[in-house]
């Protein structure tokens, strides 16, 4: 290839990834459209090779965005859930031995978020996200707002925050968890 076809193809894939060269860009997905963006999903795999080293042998499943969601809002006022205990009802729910930790996260961070674009828009009930922890009890900072705005609403709802370190906990998680879904 001669250097001036590999400067115009260079440049007319430098100028289509920064979005200049190509007119047509798509618009930015919302949060809620990703949220009802199922993809082909769920699906059941069998973990082998490297995944089963990670996560155990056995049967799992990829959950849906909006199933993820779905439990997400089940979770009462008061009260509050962990991913783990999520990804235990998504196995129990497709009758694996458990759900991928990965997508279960990923899928509860975009449902946070179209639940705050929901809310900003002005709508009053959305997924109550904040009720949603990471493993141990800890506030997911990567949801809207931060660890700032989860333990301010939480704290509205009674629950006592502690500070270990860096992390933010909400206090005796354990015997809060929500665990009752339908």
């Amino acid at each position: 290839m001669s250097w001036l076809k590999w400067i115009r193809r260079a440049t007319k894939l430098e100028a289509t990834h920064v979005g200049c060269y190509n007119s047509e860009m798509k618009p930015k997905k919302s949060w809620r459209e990703k949220l009802a963006d199922d993809k082909g999903l769920p699906k059941v795999g069998e973990a082998t090779g490297r995944l089963s080293k990670r996560w155990g042998e056995g049967r799992f499943v990829i959950p849906a965005p909006r199933e993820v969601d779905a439990l997400m809002k089940q979770v009462p006022r008061g009260r509050v859930v962990t991913i783990n205990e999520l990804r235990a009802t998504l196995a129990k729910q497709h009758k694996t031995d458990f759900a991928c930790p990965i997508t279960t996260g990923i899928f509860s961070w975009i449902a946070a978020h179209a639940a705050a674009e929901a809310e900003a828009e002005g709508k009053k009930r959305v997924t109550p996200f904040w009720r949603t922890l990471k493993t141990g009890g800890e506030i997911n900072p990567k949801y809207p707002g931060g660890v700032e705005a989860g333990a301010r609403r939480l704290r509205a709802e009674g629950q006592k925050i502690i500070s270990k370190g860096k992390r933010t906990l909400v206090a005796g998680h354990e015997e809060k968890l929500f665990t009752q879904f339908r």
